[in-house]
């Protein structure tokens, strides 16, 4: 019979393979990534071994217990039990990367400190190999006093090693303070313990040590998360603690750090070998251009071009393929059902809406599939390196180039990396000009109208003029984004800055089964979540655009076309009954504010539902205009934008200058219900959403209004 389950919590700095290990032990899949900060969000999971059933979390990659930031403070809070949504763990796996292991291991002495049973997993053992990195486990696990193993989590034969490891429970409770701090830092621990910490806060015994050297490092009391009385007692306290550190001549900032480090270089004298300190690795001749001043930027630039060229250009056979599916399923369906209500809804309602938009799904793959391996050889953290100082300049903070570049993804994530901002200032001008970053969502519109309105003229080797605008059109959120932190950064009072620091992970080849499984849950994501949204909407489009049922009275039959209008109601009476149904009155009501931008009242309603998401504008039209299109024969969305008439003036609805203006609006309105409450939540406040909304959608406006006047005047 099994034994009650056990929670396992994995523990360590960014960007040592704790996911790895995470899945290994679970057989689920996460985001794996190779640029620090990631793993913003706890994972959880389970697994059996030997009978013995395990709960294992996932805790946000740390370099420290001294929680500074939301992600720290979640990880020392779920350490010492404290974290709401979980119980303490019973066991904690310190995950350390063994290519660097001094700067790994101050965070795993200070988990020692907790008194939690634990082991010392050192990972990536192969890619220490490949450094000529020798190390001795068993001699680190006897300096430190808690078993030690060396794995290479990606691998299984290592996965298992971990298995064994915990079924055989080797684990242990290590000794507190087995860094030995100087005799004044101790008494200064002892004295906020013991008049403090003990008699007035509700801080579990196990979390005395680190929250006792928090306070006599950074001497901020009201920065603790826990509750506690007699604060200015509590000031004086710690006040008294850092005189009897400064009065013998320490630094009571850095006291910890160096005693700590004493400790780990102990640990790591005789433990630790480098074969040849003077080679220079694979990555650092690599790094040397990717990084460089000049070549880099440049470098980041046709990277994100060829990128962009090639999701268009590898994409299309995919997508006219599903196109292809899409309109014989229609056409069959139209044919061999029975005429009526339920046909109508089935083929003008659900087929077109949602084929409108799972045909960009292989251009959604195709994104993530890059992403995640830029991700995945370490190339994203060189594009983070490589911007910082350009980042620095227009006042957004080196750590908001990874949030801004997952953003490209989705916002959501991207907003939810920014977590890893320490300054509030830095963080929200971040989440305020992050959604301009152009999302996967908005991919559908721009392909449509570019395939659409945009000449496939060839322009240099395999890049075209499609292939150019896409390219431009993501080139436009980021300049856009850079000047709303500029215009910000005027606004809000300048504080002091933290510098950027971060860890650039060797190259490696990525883990293609991770890649290609992380692409199709993005994918699978996208169909399921947006397809949801799509056939409710979808629906109720068709209903509105479909009633009430008008007939053409006889005054209109019998009248001739005048010369104000080319549309005669008796040559295409669908057009007649769209342009009377629901839809149609409310497309006109609001017509004449979105007519100065190139917009009919089709195009309106389509702007209102992409409120919801914006991939929804896609299927939106497709439903109108398949309500709309007369004839048996189903037609590719993009054919029917072509062939669009207004019916008063017999003109082309779309012309390359409306084509642009809706590309312009998509790239800078606030569209994403989504994106709104995700910044209400990391704000605590309705206040930031909307004001996002509002300037966003105005600058939209404008800037749509400004484009399509000058390009129709042209």
């Amino acid at each position: 019979m099994a034994e009650e389950s056990l929670t396992i919590a994995l523990v360590g700095n960014p960007n040592t393979g704790k996911s790895t290990v995470f899945n290994g032990l679970t057989g689920l899949r996460q985001k794996i990534a190779n640029y620090p900060g990631v793993t913003v969000e706890r994972k959880v999971g389970f697994t059996t071994i030997d009978e013995q059933s395990y709960k294992v979390i996932d805790l946000p990659g740390t370099y420290s217990l001294n929680y500074k930031k939301i992600d720290e403070r979640i990880t020392y809070q779920t350490l010492i039990g404290e974290y709401e949504h979980e119980e303490a763990p019973d066991v904690v796996m310190i995950v350390a990367d063994s290519s660097n292991l001094d700067r790994n291991l101050f965070l795993a002495t200070q988990v020692m400190d907790l008194g939690l049973p634990c082991m010392l997993v050192l990972n990536m053992q192969d890619v220490a190999d490949d450094k000529g990195i020798n190390i001795d486990p068993a001699s680190i696990e006897d300096t430190l006093g808690i078993p030690v193993l060396a794995v290479s989590a990606k691998y299984k034969k290592d996965i298992e090693k971990l298995k064994e490891a915990i079924s055989a429970k080797r684990y242990s409770i290590p000794e507190a303070l087995r860094w030995t701090p100087g005799k004044n830092l101790r008494i200064a621990i002892d004295v906020v313990i013991d008049k403090w910490i003990k008699p007035f806060s509700s801080l579990p015994e196990r979390a005395h040590i680190i929250e006792a050297l928090r306070l006599i490092s950074d001497n901020h009391l009201s920065e603790a998360f826990y509750e506690y009385e007699n604060e200015d007692f509590g000031q004086k306290v710690v006040d008294e603690a850092r005189f009897l550190i400064e009065n013998e001549g320490g630094n009571p900032i850095a006291a910890e750090v160096l005693f700590r480090y004493d400790f780990i270089n102990e640990c790591t004298r005789d433990s630790v070998r480098q074969e040849d300190e003077d080679r220079k690795s694979i990555s650092d001749r690599i790094d040397e251009i990717v990084t460089h001043k000049v070549f880099g930027p440049v470098i980041f630039l046709l990277v994100l071009l060829v990128m962009f060229q090639s999701i268009f250009t590898w994409a299309t056979p995919f997508m006219d393929m599903i196109d292809l599916v899409f309109v014989e399923t229609g056409n069959w369906l139209a044919s061999n059902l029975p005429s009526g209500v339920l046909t109508s809804l089935l083929v003008d309602g659900v087929v077109a809406g949602l084929g409108g938009v799972v045909i960009f799904l292989p251009q959604i793959l195709f994104l993530f599939l890059f992403i995640y391996v830029l991700e995945g050889t370490g190339y994203m953290a060189r594009a983070a390196f490589v911007m910082d100082g350009f980042m620095t300049k227009v006042g957004l903070h080196g750590r908001s180039v990874v949030p801004l570049m997952s953003g490209f993804a989705c916002a959501i994530p991207g907003i939810m990396a920014t977590r890893n901002i320490e300054n509030w200032r830095d963080r929200i001008i971040t989440i305020m000009v992050l959604p301009f970053m152009a999302c996967s969502a908005r991919l559908p519109v721009y392909a449509l109208l570019i395939a659409a309105f945009i000449p496939d003229d060839r322009v240099f080797w395999f890049i075209d003029l499609q292939g150019i605008t896409f390219f431009g059109l993501y080139l436009f959120g980021i300049v856009m984004a850079i000047l709303a932190a500029i215009v910000m950064n005027q606004f809000f009072a300048k504080t002091e800055s933290s510098p950027f620091i971060m860890e650039l992970p060797s190259y490696k080849m990525p883990k293609w089964s991770v890649v290609f499984q992380n692409t199709f849950e993005r994918g699978k994501v996208f169909v399921t979540e947006a397809g949801k949204i799509i056939i409710a909407i979808s629906i109720v489009l068709w209903f509105l655009a479909s009633y009430p049922k008008v007939d053409i009275p006889d005054s209109v039959i019998t009248d001739t076309t005048t010369t104000e209008s080319s549309f005669n109601p008796q040559d295409d009476p669908d057009a007649y009954q769209l342009k009377n149904s629901y839809a149609g009155k409310f497309g006109n009501f609001i017509e004449p504010a979105i007519e100065p931008l190139g917009f009919d009242w089709k195009i309106g309603i389509g702007l209102i539902t992409s409120f919801a998401a914006r991939e929804v504008m896609v299927g939106t039209l497709n439903t109108i205009y398949s309500i709309q299109e007369s004839g048996d024969e189903v037609v590719t969305l993009k054919q029917k934008l072509i062939n669009d008439k207004n019916l008063e003036t017999g003109q082309p609805v779309y012309s390359t200058a409306t084509a642009i203006s809706l590309m312009i609006f998509f790239a800078l309105a606030m569209q994403c219900m989504s994106t709104i409450a995700i910044v209400r939540r990391e704000t605590n406040s309705w206040k930031w959403p909307a004001a996002m909304f509002f300037y966003m959608t105005t600058l939209a406006y404008l800037c749509s209004l400004a484009a399509y006047q000058i390009g129709s005047n042209l």
